[in-house]
């Protein structure tokens, strides 16, 4: 099942690459007593991913910052190695970039989707979300292929 607007964000743990190498970060320390967006990609390094979804919130950290966002973190179903080197590609210094490596935390979510047919196994649905100390507020996961309701832009309207 899908989560929903008014759910909490399951307890799990995710990757993130530090200067001494990965290290896990729970949900909990990403998400409480914080407002947080938190944005999915079905893999790093993917055109859509790396042309448009993660570009509008690197170039929009700022202003998403400004308007009482203490956290900006962008998941995707793969490794701390690939998500860090990605962030690095994209300057995303003010993204916390968060690795799912076996996809537990986006299974949680219910919000997987299967891309075996680009020979990329189980990932995640694009989406994008606001919580506010680990309750969500908003949800906005793509319909179809594309970047639209989860943008960047999109987000902004509604902080």
């Amino acid at each position: 099942m899908t989560v929903k607007v008014g759910d909490k964000i399951p307890s799990a743990t995710l990757k993130t690459m530090t200067a001494e190498g990965p290290q896990d970060i729970s949900t909990e320390a990403i998400f409480g007593g914080k407002k947080v967006v938190l944005f999915a990609v079905p893999g790093a390094f993917t055109p859509g991913c790396s042309n448009t979804h993660l570009p509008g919130f690197v170039v929009n950290a700022d202003k998403i910052k400004a308007a009482g966002v203490d956290t900006i973190a962008c998941v995707a179903v793969n490794d701390a190695f690939v998500m860090g080197a990605w962030g690095k590609a994209q300057n995303a210094e003010e993204i916390l970039m968060l690795a799912d490596g076996m996809g537990e935390f986006t299974a949680a979510l219910g919000l997987e989707l299967d891309a075996s047919g680009f020979g990329l196994g189980t990932r995640s649905q694009r989406y994008a979300l606001i919580a506010e100390d680990g309750v969500i507020t908003h949800l906005n996961v793509e319909p179809g292929p594309g970047i639209d309701v989860s943008s960047a832009e999109t987000i902004m309207a509604l902080l």
